[in-house]
């Protein structure tokens, strides 16, 4: 096997089976801000230290029709969308607050990744990559603004 398909193997069993290595959990808040439309489409997803896809965390929207227009995500995951039992809920409306918990995988942390998420919202602009923040221990209960439609994205290591 070739050395990428072995991380992205490597990279899988350790989002899927997190009772096997060591991990933490973690919650991720996402308060999007007031910006007038419908119920945001959100894909919250990891990339590794040179960008490439490791695994999708949550999709909030329940009409995989409208999962194109989170753009990066859907690029990146290429086919993932397959996968996504037990990490899809609803869209998120504006000035909502999504939060998500996840059991990751302690190589994870401080090794390059970043938390990334897309958005879009009906008759308004898509906003791929709307916020990378990168998954580092210092980092937890840090914020980050967003872009276009996320007031604020942080999350909470235990």
């Amino acid at each position: 096997m070739k050395k990428p398909l072995l991380t992205a193997l490597a990279i899988a069993c350790a989002l899927a089976v997190p009772i096997l290595a060591q991990s933490r959990e973690i919650t991720i808040t996402t308060q999007l801000k007031n910006y007038g439309g419908g119920g945001a489409y959100l894909a919250l997803y990891l990339s590794d230290a040179k960008g490439a896809y490791a695994g999708t965390l949550w999709v909030a929207g329940g009409k995989t029709k409208y999962y194109k227009h989170l753009t990066d995500w859907n690029r990146l995951s290429a086919g993932d969308a397959k996968r996504l039992a037990g990490v899809t809920g609803a869209s998120v409306g504006a000035g909502r607050t999504l939060k998500v918990t996840a059991d990751l995988a302690d190589a994870l942390i401080d090794a390059g990744y970043e938390i990334r998420i897309d958005a879009a919202v009906e008759d308004m602009r898509e906003s791929p990559s709307e916020v990378r923040l990168p998954l580092t221990a210092a980092g937890s209960g840090k914020a980050q603004t967003g872009k276009q439609y996320v007031q604020s994205l942080s999350y909470q290591l235990k």
